[in-house]
């Protein structure tokens, strides 16, 4: 509630009923024997008590995960890492840096969790996630934020030899942030944000696959496309350069932390690789 400042908001954020919330508040506040929010008519907030009940809840939260990996682990496993990044980051890094990770400490005890980047910060924070990759990092007490990489976007189309007028009309927007729809006005004033939107980018390629239709997408993920002769750069389109972060909790044990960094490493330079080798070829 704090986060969402109304029950009903918790709810949908829990996925359960509004009454379902506003029992178990109550009665959390009847064993502490204090209220922890204030109601009124334009939401709720918290009380002093709300607020230092909500420092011991996240360390209970952290002990909590923590436990669930090592107890309900691998069975022998010596190490715990909970780890999260927005969907489009998984296919595209996270995969590599599970199976580094694996291949590097094979008795290490991995969770894997897909979130929004305010959703990603805010768990780190609270200590359910250790690292997690993002678009969007925050700078928290706590968290060390490191830049990874730049994921380089380019607009392709089913057109050979397309250029941008051609695009205009048969054009989908795939949502890469603010970022991104910053550089799209100030770019590309030709082609105006069209009635189609994608919220998720990731899903972009399987959709104009198929369509006579032109998007931006990450260069690392349009090769197969591109060999294929289904998909082609438009040739006067500029491309745009998003940056890819890794954001931990600085309370890592150290031995872990740097396993975990070199596999992410190794992950990162292979993609880096491969995009360099695409942008080449087109």
């Amino acid at each position: 509630m704090i986060d969402t400042g109304s029950f009903a908001a918790a709810a949908d954020r829990l996925r359960v009923t509004q009454s379902a919330v506003s029992l178990r508040i109550n009665r959390l506040e009847g064993q502490l024997g204090r209220p922890l929010f204030n109601r009124g008519k334009t939401g709720v907030t918290p009380t002093t008590a709300g607020r230092e009940f909500r420092r011991h809840a996240a360390a209970i939260l952290r002990s909590w995960e923590q436990a669930r990996l090592q107890v309900g682990g691998t069975e022998g496993a010596v190490s715990s890492l909970a780890i999260g990044a927005e969907v489009s980051l998984w296919s595209r890094l996270g995969f590599r840096w599970l199976d580094g990770l694996a291949a590097h400490e094979p008795k290490i005890a991995l969770r894997s969790e897909v979130d929004g980047p305010d959703a990603l910060m805010r768990r780190l924070a609270e200590g359910t996630l250790q690292a997690a990759l993002t678009y969007s990092p925050a700078v928290r007490s706590g968290l060390d934020c490191e830049m990874l990489m730049e994921d380089e976007l380019i607009l392709v189309s089913p057109w050979e030899d397309a250029q941008l007028s051609d695009v205009r009309g048969r054009y989908v927007l795939a949502d890469w942030g603010q970022d991104f729809l910053r550089f799209h006005e100030a770019a590309l004033p030709e082609l105006p944000i069209p009635e189609v939107q994608m919220a998720l980018g990731t899903l972009i390629l399987r959709y104009i696959a198929t369509r006579p239709l032109a998007a931006y997408v990450p260069a690392r993920s349009v090769r197969s496309y591109v060999d294929a002769g289904q998909l082609f750069p438009v040739e006067d389109a500029p491309s745009f350069a998003q940056e890819i972060w890794a954001v931990w909790r600085n309370d890592i044990e150290s031995t872990l932390r740097e396993v975990a960094r070199d596999s992410l490493g190794a992950a990162v330079a292979q993609v880096q690789a491969e995009v360099a080798d695409l942008l080449g070829d087109v």
